[in-house]
């Protein structure tokens, strides 16, 4: 039985990507407790194919006139709000029968924190004689909302490895937790004690991550173990939408290459990974440093046939013909680019360059290194017009990169949620403190920002297709031009596999994308075949038809 039990909660929302959920900080935590003695167990309530269909919160309703019933065509979004991970009555068991004396409790992101605090109240239900600590970026930054919660005992702020290990100690031996770094709690006058985030000094001291107290046969890609590394802390950019940049408690660090290298080995030959994700925020910001990391992975791991993938985005100006050539070498299957906008008077808000120069060239150095290219730009934020939003996406119409359109959710932290505050912007609870939630309704409306997340599947669908099949979508146009749209096409009932479910779902999607390019309406369809016409704005759909149909002739 662990003395110590590490546990990620389960989420609420509308979808889930596992291979980000990778329980790697709780890793991180578990290492120095291990090295100090204490038996430590991850129970990590998102390792798990169970979901669970829940009615959508009553401060999300709004929603519903945006996410329509059930949508078989490429241009569907989400459908049904759904609690993803263990039931409580599962993690009750695991938690009651543990034998710990601590349960520290994840909570990275303010959106899923009532979860965080549920799975709180639930050790103290089950296993009332343990202590809970919540720790992540949620109670770094609001810590006074966390400690609020009577079943919170402590929170940690900051980077917890030194701390944890410290609290574990204090209370184990009776003595006073005021001197443990990143420490929040409440006196037994009620007063909050809530010290300064930790920053550690040195992350090369920390012990190797734990991660074979991650259940690694559900993390898979390809029938291999996924992992998850992170190469430094924090951001020398100060971009306004980000809570981690160069003004925050978080500062700028990276790991030396050795000490990366012994992570990834613990990974690629400890437990048989193939798939590595680097979290960071701006891995390849340092360029020789990137380079000797490179080059030092392509010859430790020759041969592995490794799958790299930094999904966090990169910095298009970090990225030369040299540097391309070596994330390919190493085992980079992709570039995923952080453009964020093309419209100079945004960037200057969002405190960022215009790195279209940079963008494009880095897209000829994919391409020419056959690597698969993302842009990631973002959507609706304070005082962004939406129509600059389309001309992103016209800009990246003829591009090589997938569009991956981010809609703008305020991070605590960030100088942006600051002026969401100011100017009365910020949703009335924390849980609608995420994309899904379309959070923000100001020059860019919810209807603005669904409106464009379609048009980004619109796009990508577009760019899928070959000369021969775009040639088939413009006779779909020009056939249908003076025709109504009908109520009901021809749908597969029942796919014999996947793949004449993909074609099925591909004529479907000519079909719409005919219909949008003739009259700039975005329509779905039920499993029945049936279409509907989805909510969105009439504008900006024209606004991206005009632009196509530009490209197009």
């Amino acid at each position: 039985m662990p003395d110590i039990i590490l546990i990620q909660p389960p989420i609420r929302d509308f979808y889930l990507t596992a291979k980000r959920t990778v329980p790697y900080g709780l890793a991180c935590i578990a290492s120095p407790l291990l090295r100090e003695g204490y038996s430590v167990e991850i129970l990590d309530a998102l390792a798990s194919s169970r979901s669970k269909k829940m009615l959508l919160p009553p401060e999300m309703s709004y929603l519903r006139d945006f996410y329509s019933g059930p949508d078989i065509s490429p241009f569907s979004l989400f459908h049904d709000f759904r609690r993803f991970g263990l039931s409580q009555e599962d993690i009750g068991e695991r938690v009651q029968s543990s034998g710990a004396f601590l349960a520290g409790i994840s909570s990275l992101f303010t959106a899923y924190s009532a979860e965080a605090v549920r799975t709180a109240e639930l050790v103290k239900h089950r296993r009332p004689e343990a202590l809970t600590v919540l720790g992540g970026h949620h109670p770094t930054e609001m810590p006074e909302e966390v400690l609020r919660h009577d079943c919170v005992d402590f929170i940690i702020r900051g980077e917890g490895e030194a701390s944890m290990a410290l609290l574990a100690e204090a209370i184990h031996s009776g003595t006073s937790v005021e001197s443990v770094p990143g420490i929040g709690f409440r006196t037994s006058g009620g007063r909050l004690f809530i010290r300064p985030p930790t920053v550690l000094a040195d992350l090369d001291d920390v012990p190797l991550p734990a991660i074979d107290l991650i259940d690694n046969n559900f993390y898979r890609r390809k029938k291999r173990p996924c992992a998850v590394i992170t190469a430094g802390r924090g951001c020398p950019l100060g971009c306004s939408y980000c809570s981690i940049g160069r003004s925050s408690w978080c500062g700028f660090r990276m790991k030396s290459v050795p000490r990366v290298i012994e992570e990834m080995k613990r990974a690629v030959f400890g437990i048989g990974a193939r798939f590595i994700d680097f979290e960071d925020e701006n891995i390849s910001y340092v360029r020789e440093w990137f380079l000797d990391l490179l080059n030092e992975i392509e010859v430790q791991f020759r041969g592995c046939g490794l799958e790299l993938r930094a999904m966090n985005g990169l910095f298009p100006p970090t990225l030369d013909e040299e540097v391309v050539c070596a994330m390919k070498a190493a085992g980079f299957t992709a570039l995923n680019l952080s453009l964020c906008t093309t419209c100079r008077e945004q960037l200057k808000k969002f405190r960022r360059p215009d790195v279209r120069q940079e963008f494009e060239r880095s897209l000829q150095f994919a391409e020419k290194y056959g690597l698969d290219a993302v842009a990631y730009i973002i959507v609706g934020a304070p005082g962004q017009d939406p129509k600059d939003s389309v001309a992103d996406l016209v800009y990246l119409a003829d591009k090589t990169a997938i569009a991956g359109v981010s809609v703008f959710y305020p991070a605590p932290g960030s100088a942006d949620f600051e002026k969401c505050s100011a100017q009365n912007l910020l949703p009335p609870t924390l849980s609608q403190l995420r994309s899904t939630a379309l959070p923000i309704s100001g020059a860019t409306t919810r209807k603005d920002s669904i409106t464009l997340l379609r048009l980004g599947r619109i796009l990508n669908f577009l760019k899928s297709l070959d000369s021969a099949d775009r040639e088939d979508v413009l006779s779909l146009a020009k056939e249908h031009a003076t025709q109504t749209v009908p109520a009901k096409i021809p749908v597969l009932k029942a796919p014999h596999s996947v793949e004449t479910h993909a074609a099925g779902r591909r004529a479907v999607g000519k079909r719409l994308l005919g219909i949008f390019l003739r009259d700039g309406a975005i329509y779905g369809v039920n499993p029945e075949g049936h279409l509907f016409r989805h909510r969105t704005s009439d504008a900006l759909c024209l606004e991206l038809r005009s632009g196509l149909m530009r490209l197009f002739s």
